[in-house]
């Protein structure tokens, strides 16, 4: 038997063909023809035989006991759930519960479409998600410039001349916020056309390898780099709005921003000579057509707001937003955005200890820990976690692990118990992968080309097995008592929501009924019935110009300068006086009133990295994709490691404000020297979980050196990349 669905283990959702025989899998290749990916897969694709088959993975409900895990029916878990769950909310009220979606909930149909529900339930303020570890810079920019925090700007690949990447790596992520199978194949032929692709990093990373030209950068000082781009384009008189000149409001006020910001004045803090800086300016501005994209390394640093917006900016002011080779906006099938009006969702309610704005419902994840350990009213005093593991892969892990030991109870809906769901009381897992339907919600609206599939399950689920959108709204029907679901706009435009709430007693709500009638209201004259007939998926062309009509600011324009953006450039400047002071040197933030302590000779900044054969903390135990060299090293350059007295292979101590770790050096030129790099989602050596991961892949946890205080206090996105560390062998 032949089976056709996409690959959920990343972004790329590559086609794929399955052959199986019973319940068993023989082989997983890429579907030559699906349209979208045309035969290309990546390693990470078998991992869905891996997850099917892996005796680690639960397949019934799991109650910790003193004297072990237990297998409880699902009934007794619901019972328990919502007794202990309305008893905690009786005592302390609606805020002592809290809820935290990990990376995987966008992965997965039926939690993506449910996640609102299950959300709203709770009734509580203290909603947290992955969102606010990785990419709310990109959601901030898109609210304030163009009215919706999902309305994104996609980089047209297939049809650029010239493409600058900052902070990316698309080789090893497939993608991010750009959803692209095969992007090799796509920068290949962006230079086999006579076109450039531009790389800045403070590493050589896999797509700087393959890139037109790669330019150092210090870390954390990507602002300063696109602030002096934008200064060189007002003064050579190379702004080019285009057809965008009749719906921009702010050039003029963006003009008075960047004033400055000169090549000449931040050439030494970036590292980028001023006339570098000035050439990559022109060369953008002189394509026939052009993009910026700017991911993980520029959203994860103490100005990602502000670096995501000027991202934007750039992309506009040389006409290259919504027109073909410069940032587009996709037309899914599924469009959650149809009918979204302008609503304010930044600051309605506040952390309760360090009063840290909410932006589209969640607070960020920087303060989960505190908000859990940190006594009196509001409290939290149990949580939920959905398809996540905070502990290995938000900041300061440490002191989450004891946060987490601390509370009075805990529900994970998940298939392992990893380092965060060994806290958990109960354990829900539901089916995965190739036992449930396959239709993407997400990465369809950040595809490079409009596409659509959906996929039945390969296999049943198991008698006693239950999809992740039947626990969602169990959950959801038992804590409201089967009331009707109080409806707002808070966290997604998406979702169960609308159609349980119709109901007062228990009504379940399949994603096919959800989907279909999403694809039945859109533009494209489709059915779930209609794709089944198309089982390798369905091409829906080229992105298209669709502005002013898509933005969903009152007046139809785009905000060029958004007054709360332009603000901030206050605490950029108050930076770069120090940087000045310090000769171009950052020295590390202690989390109070930005004082310093410079540790001479010693002190790096810290960056992470992704591999292509895994995604965050996903699949490491499974051996297929690990084997192989130890990729869970500390990047370090040659000349720092002689100052060191360290040779390649040694074991080095990492240590910062938070915590301490030990790890491999691994000598390269590919990092800049006063950085080291270390890969995120490693560090499954605490006790406690049920994974079979070999000691050698094993590793350690970034995040115990990442710091919860060091944020950007803009969008309260954590600022990963603006860690500083000591070195010792």
């Amino acid at each position: 038997m032949f089976h056709h669905r996409a690959c959920n283990l990343c972004e790329a959702i590559c086609g794929i063909v399955i052959e199986a025989e019973g319940n068993k899998i023989i082989s997983i290749k890429g579907d030559k023809d699906d349209p979208f990916s045309k035969g290309h897969i990546c390693p990470k694709a078998m991992g869905l035989k891996y997850v099917y088959e892996d005796p680690n993975r639960l397949t019934h409900p799991m109650k910790r006991t003193n004297s072990g895990w237990e297998k409880i029916s699902w009934t007794a878990a619901f019972d328990e759930i919502e007794e202990k769950i309305k008893e905690i909310r009786t005592k302390y009220g609606n805020d002592a519960l809290g809820i935290y979606f990990g990376n995987p909930s966008v992965h997965n149909t039926g939690t993506i479409l449910n996640s609102t529900t299950l959300a709203k339930s709770l009734k509580s303020k203290n909603i947290f998600s992955a969102t606010s570890a990785d990419q709310l810079p990109h959601h901030f920019a898109s609210w304030l410039m163009l009215g919706h925090p999902n309305l994104y700007p996609v980089p047209d690949i297939t049809r650029t001349d010239f493409m600058l990447i900052l902070g990316g790596n698309p080789l090893a992520s497939n993608g991010s916020m750009m959803t692209a199978p095969d992007v090799a194949h796509h920068l290949r032929n962006i230079q086999e056309r006579g076109g450039k692709v531009v790389v800045v990093d403070p590493r050589r990373s896999e797509t700087a390898e393959k890139a037109s030209a790669h330019y150092f950068i210090k870390p954390t000082t990507d602002v300063y780099l696109l602030l002096a781009i934008i200064h060189t384009l007002f003064a050579e008189n190379k702004i080019n709005l285009g057809h965008l000149k009749d719906f921009t409001e702010g050039l003029n006020d963006l003009k008075n921003a960047v004033v400055d910001f000169s090549p000449e004045k931040v050439a030494d803090i970036t590292g980028l000579n001023a006339d570098t800086i000035k050439k990559l300016a022109r060369d953008f501005a002189d394509a026939k057509s052009a993009v910026c994209y700017g991911r993980m390394g520029v959203s994860v640093q103490s100005f990602g707001g502000v670096c995501q917006w000027l991202v934007y900016a750039l992309n506009i002011i040389t006409g290259n937003f919504d027109r073909a080779g410069g940032a587009m906006f996709t037309t899914p099938a599924f469009a959650p955005l149809a009918g979204a009006k302008p609503r304010n969702i930044f600051g309605r309610w506040h952390s309760r200890v360090q009063q840290r704005p909410e932006f589209m419902g969640e607070l960020p994840v920087s303060v989960m820990s505190e908000e859990i350990l940190t006594p009196g009213e509001g409290q939290i005093k149990a949580m939920f976690t959905v398809c996540g593991n905070p502990i290995l892969s938000t900041p300061n892990g440490t002191k989450l692990d004891k946060a987490f030991a601390e509370l009075d109870f805990m529900v994970a809906i998940d298939i392992y118990i990893n380092e965060t769901t060994r806290h958990a009381n109960i354990i829900l897992p539901p089916a995965t992968g190739v036992e449930v339907v396959q239709f993407d919600v997400a990465f369809n609206t950040l595809a490079i080309r409009n596409t659509v599939k959906y996929s039945e399950p390969l296999f049943e689920k198991g008698e006693n097995v239950k999809y992740d959108w039947e626990i969602m709204q169990e959950i959801a029907h038992r804590l409201n008592s089967f009331e009707p679901l109080a409806l707002s706009d808070e966290l997604s435009d998406v979702g169960s929501s609308k159609l349980i709430a119709q109901s007062s007693k228990p009504v379940f709500v399949s994603p096919d009924a959800m989907i279909d009638e999403a694809l039945k209201s859109g533009i494209y004259d489709l059915s779930i019935e209609k794709l089944k007939g198309n089982p390798h998926g369905i091409d829906l062309g080229n992105l298209m110009s669709q502005l002013p009509q898509r933005l969903v600011h009152a007046d139809k324009k785009i905000q060029l300068a958004p007054k709360i953006l332009v603000d901030d450039l206050e605490r950029v400047k108050s930076d770069m006086e120090q940087r000045t002071t310090d000769n171009g040197q950052r020295t590390t933030d202690n989390g109070k009133n930005n004082t310093q302590y410079p540790i001479p000779n010693t002190q790096f900044t810290l960056i992470g990295r992704r591999h292509l054969r895994d995604n965050n903390s996903w699949m490491h135990n499974h051996d297929k994709l690990m084997r192989g060299h130890n990729r869970c090293t500390a990047m370090i350059h040659p000349e720092d490691a002689m100052r060191l007295n360290i040779s390649d292979k040694d074991i080095v101590k990492i240590s910062s404000r938070v915590g301490t770790i030990q790890i491999p050096a691994e000598l390269t030129d590919q990092i800049m020297r006063g950085v080291v790099s270390i890969p995120h989602g490693y560090g499954h050596n605490r006790v406690g979980t049920k994974l079979d991961v070999a000691e050698k892949y094993a590793g350690v946890s970034l995040n115990d050196l990442t710091d919860e205080r060091v944020i950007d206090t803009l969008t309260g996105n954590a600022a990963f990349n603006s860690v500083m560390v000591v070195i010792e062998k």
